[in-house]
Formats: structure tokens, sequence, C-alpha cells
């Protein structure tokens, strides 16, 4: 399935106004947004109102947007007006299918290992400086995200290190699951079956390789769907414990799914979350009897720990 990529560039001051406007959409629904400082020399595909030895001064930002489908152009510019409105600029936007290359192996060059919590997360080329006192998780580069570079992997991971009882199986769900990381640390953990599912097959296959190549292929199941929309996450509900690293407004909207698919006294565990964003999230898991226990904060980021 290919995934498609929405990108323009805004002066600095302005790119978190858009950003904000493309990760709280509804629809069309984002799967991921990012910011990058301009490439020097870069053709700015911008008309702004400021004047230009200001934005020269301040420098210009690529923002980018991630989608499984073909976004239409008229929706993402009716979507960014209020962002224009408020400050004065008016987004060139370049839709565009991302490539087939593996550009996560490429980014992932040169990456140090990642300690959270009980685990290591690392690639091939660290495999001689994997500590003796923790649970080693070999994430193997690929077309998928979740490394434990980001601080909402990271979170993920710790909170499943001081969740999980070491040996006690769970019925445990990692929504999203990109690389699977978190499915093969509670897999590892627990040492029980975990149901990972994500609605790109790409992260589904690279999900699936790495558990083989972490030893817990046989006992995390990877699917491709869309929240609870398949039937295998139904059988197995109640989960113990559900995992969801995606983003603050797919959580909001899956919060009634969270309260029927929880077993009572179970665990969630959210992120893909800004540090803005919480409240709103909180909110919609208050409003179905799901209670925040304790929060992790890195960076611009937030994990959550919710109890049902």
């Amino acid at each position: 399935m290919p995934l498609w990529k929405a990108s323009f560039i805004v002066p600095y001051e302005a790119a978190d106004a858009f950003t904000d406007a493309l990760q709280e959409a509804l629809a069309p629904e984002t799967l991921a947004v990012s910011t990058s400082e301009a490439n020097e020399g870069e053709a700015p595909l911008v008309r702004t109102a400021s004047d230009w030895n200001e934005v020269e001064a301040h420098g210009l930002w690529r923002v980018e947007a991630l989608y499984d489908e073909l976004p239409d152009i008229d929706a993402l510019h009716n979507l960014l007006a209020p962002a224009e409105d408020a400050t004065g600029v008016k987004a060139e936007l370049v839709i565009e299918p991302v490539p087939e290359t593996d550009w996560i192996a490429k980014s992932l060059e040169g990456l140090d290992p990642v300690r959270a919590g009980r685990f290591f997360v690392y690639g091939h080329h660290d495999i001689d400086r994997i500590p003796t006192a923790c649970i080693p998780i070999l994430v193997e580069a690929g077309q998928a995200f979740g490394t434990g570079h980001h601080e909402t992997t990271a979170g993920c991971l710790e909170f499943i290190s001081e969740c999980v009882k070491p040996g006690v199986a769970l019925n445990a769900l990692d929504i999203g699951t990109g690389t699977g990381v978190l499915a093969i640390a509670i897999a590892k953990l627990a040492r029980c079956n975990v149901l990972a599912s994500d609605i790109d097959p790409v992260a589904v296959q690279v999900a699936r390789d790495n558990a083989r190549s972490n030893g817990v292929g046989a006992l995390v199941t990877a699917e491709t769907a869309r929240g609870f929309a398949h039937p295998a996450l139904g059988r197995r509900a109640p989960y113990d414990l559900i995992v969801a690293n995606i983003l603050a407004t797919p959580l909001v909207g899956l919060a009634p799914a969270f309260r029927h698919h929880l077993r009572p006294g179970g665990t969630l565990i959210l992120s893909g979350i800004l540090r803005k964003q919480e409240t709103m999230v909180t909110s919609a898991m208050r409003l179905q009897g799901l209670y925040l226990v304790s929060r992790k904060r890195m960076g611009d980021w937030v994990t959550l720990r919710i109890a049902g």
C-alpha cells in the first residue's frame, strides 16, 4: 500500500501553527507529522506578507505530513486555512508518493543504542555493546516507526518495564506496532503471547521479522488492522494491557473502544501525545471511566499510564 506525503516550507515562526493544524485533524487523518530545517539554498515554496529579511534571519522550516491514502489538496488547504490566517503565510503544498526505499535504514545509520527501563534497543552494529543486566531488543532497520530513539517509544518502554512482571503472562495488545518493538518488549519480559496491529502492511511484516530476530516470533502475532476493526482484536478481548503509540486525535477517537476491550483493572499505555494535547486525551479517557495513573514527559512529548 503506497504512502503519500504532503509537504511545504514556512518561516520558522509559523511552523508550530501549521504542524498543530495537521496533527489535530480528523480528516484527512494524518499518520505522522514532522518538521525540519529547510536545506540551505532550497527554493522557498511559500508566500508571506512578512519582510523577507526577517524570514531569512529566522530561517525556513519544512513541514511534512504522511497519509495512507492520496489526500485531497482542497481539503488540506481548508485544514490549513486557520494557520494561514493567523500567521499571514500561505503554504504552497506539494503532494507526492513516498518512494519505496528503505529510508528508515538510512536514518538509523550511526544511531546509538537506547536504554529504556529494563530494555536495551540496538542495531547489528552495536551487538558488542549489549549490557549484561538488561533485556536486549534488536530492531532491524525497516520501513516502520519505532526504534526506541523517539521519546514516545522510550516512554512506552519505560512504562512496560514498570507495569509488566517478569514471567507473568498477560493478555496484551499493541496498536500501531510499527517495528514491533513494544510488542517484542512485552513478549520478552512476560514470556506471553502478544497481539500487534498496524494499518500499514509493510510495518506488520517488519514487526514479524523483528519478532523472529528477537526469538519471540512464536509469541508475537501481527495483523494489518485499523483500530479495533479487525475481528482478531475483538476475539482476544478483554486485554490486561493495551499499548498504543500513535497520535493524540486517533487516541481520543479510540477511547470508547479502549473501555470496551480493556478488562476492569487493566492498564493502558498511550503515547504519540504532545504535552499540550495531554488534557484532551485524558479528558476523553475519563469520560469512558478510564483514569490517569501517571505520566512520563520527555521533550515535547508525554506518555500516559491509564487505569481501567
